[in-house]
């Protein structure tokens, strides 16, 4: 007997459009990658148009006397995309002149007193370039060149030469057919390892420090590093580990003797790629998302629109469905027709989407400063008060993952220096007066106690955890210790200096 049978079921579905998809992802783009993101879209779309044109009196910026999302573009918290996608020529030309209708498509982000802003062209050296004009002085054979070139192109962002000599005998057979030795590699590497900036394609740490002393006393005679060559050389295990008091035994050395032959030793760079010239190292620039200034001691907060440019519907797309929607034989553009108008649906999303996107970074960092105008004031870290992403969301009426995106890859321009917007984001303990302070005035507290220390003497997590109790904080040891890891700081044997 067949028991198939047929039911039906009710149950909610939360589902996001692909739209609201795209919209998050704007949302969570830096200002950089924004403006990327809508030179691709202008390519991609022959709808959406960049005017050069401002239209300031009908496209007022966003500034700290707007109305914070009220107004009705914008009245919800989120783009409506759930709208009817039956297509109709007369939602978009009404009774409307075409050349007067494409103001109400349109995002203007610029002031009638903004200078037109062209991003220069810059062709940059990078560090292996720079290392290879230098080796190209040397006398060298072809092969000799080719071998350098070859470790030159191996090092990593720090300089090193982590691939081992036999494997590049291998990858230069297999790769370039060229037949090599482990000698032949070995000798243009110490040629290599002569370029500038000393210490580069070291093989590590302790090949790194050792080159660039032999250096300093070939080309120094009046610096005695002997005694450092000797730490680094056969103490460098004990040195790592700072057990100075060993080292001085062994070497016979007075306290004095060794605390100059470790200066020497601290002056050198671990990472010699660092040490390069600007020219030859490529340099990344942050560009701010929003600007905090202080005026008459009030905080004042801008969003930079200087990089996301104006956008508009094409006319000549506008016209087209003027036209369609004019001609006789409609029926035969039907094809036609319903691409202009995915084509404009599409472009004047775009601009709905850039335009809340504006907003939602707006209202979110109003909120920010709201809650931190004490810092802005004044910039002591220790005035900022506890706040987590749900403190934000209940004050704007977002959702806490909007408010992830927005500040977890924006910067924010204050007089006191440009920060990642994580950096006004702590949690809150309470200190024995039974008032809630933010962990960053703890970790201040803790920085400011182990910069002050006596460096022959450094505290243990236990003694900074006494400090802090007396200054009203009763944390536990443990806790002392993870706020120090996210500082930065070692412990203290590591801090330790004669």
């Amino acid at each position: 007997m067949n028991n198939q049978r047929l039911t039906q079921t009710q149950r909610q579905e939360l589902k996001l459009s692909p739209q609201q998809i795209q919209l998050m992802k704007l949302l969570q783009l830096p200002i950089i990658e924004l403006e990327q993101r809508i030179k691709e879209e202008i390519e991609a779309n022959p709808a959406l148009e960049e005017s050069h044109e401002n239209d300031y009196e009908n496209n007022e910026p966003i500034n700290d006397e707007g109305d914070n999302g009220e107004n009705d573009d914008y009245n919800d918290n989120e783009v409506d995309f759930s709208k009817d996608d039956e297509f109709d020529i007369t939602d978009y030309l009404q009774d409307e002149d075409i050349d007067d209708y494409s103001y109400k498509l349109q995002t203007n982000n610029y002031s009638a007193d903004d200078d037109p802003y062209e991003a220069p062209i810059v062709n940059e050296e990078t560090f292996q370039d720079y290392l290879n004009q230098q080796l190209a002085y040397r006398n060298l054979t072809e092969k000799q060149l080719q071998i350098g070139e070859y470790i030159i192109g191996n090092l990593d962002d720090n300089g090193y030469l982590s691939r081992p000599i036999p494997n590049i005998v291998d990858d230069m057979l297999f790769t370039m057919n060229i037949s090599t030795t482990e000698e032949e590699v070995a000798e243009v590497l110490h040629i290599v390892q002569e370029l500038d900036p000393p210490g580069i394609a070291a093989r590590n740490l302790q090949e790194c420090l050792l080159i660039q002393l032999q250096r300093l006393q070939e080309e120094n005679p009046f610096v005695d590093v002997k005694l450092s060559i000797t730490i680094v050389k056969d103490f460098f295990e004990e040195f790592t580990k700072k057990h100075y008091d060993k080292i001085a035994k062994k070497l016979e050395v007075s306290n004095r003797e060794l605390k100059a032959a470790l200066d020497e030793i601290l002056k050198l760079n671990p990472k010699p790629a660092d040490a390069s010239t600007s020219s030859a190292k490529n340099i990344h620039y942050i560009t701010p998302d929003f600007f905090v200034f202080v005026h008459d001691g009030k905080v004042e907060l801008s969003l930079d629109g200087r990089n996301t440019p104006e956008l508009h519907i094409s006319k000549t797309y506008l016209k087209m469905l003027d036209d369609f929607a004019k001609s006789k034989d409609s029926r035969h553009m039907q094809e036609a027709t319903q691409f202009v108008k995915q084509k404009i649906d599409a472009a004047k999303w775009f601009i709905d989407a850039i335009n809340q996107r504006q907003n939602t970074l707006y209202i979110t960092m109003k909120a920010i400063v709201d809650i931190q105008e004490e810092y802005f004031l004044t910039g002591d870290e220790t005035k900022l008060k506890p706040m987590i992403l749900k403190d934000v969301a209940d004050k704007v009426g977002l959702d806490i993952s909007t408010i992830s995106r927005v500040a977890n890859s924006k910067y924010v321009q204050t007089p006191y220096g440009t920060f990642l917007l994580k950096f006004f984001f702590s949690e809150g303990i309470t200190n024995d007066e039974g008032e809630e302070v933010s962990t960053r005035e703890i970790k201040k507290i803790l920085k400011d106690a182990v910069e002050n220390e006596d460096k022959a003497n450094p505290m243990t997590d236990e003694q900074l955890m006494l400090v802090l109790k007396e200054k009203g904080y009763p944390i536990a040891r443990r806790t002392v210790a993870k706020y120090r890891e996210q500082l930065g700081i070692p412990v203290g044997r590591m801090r330790k200096k004669i």
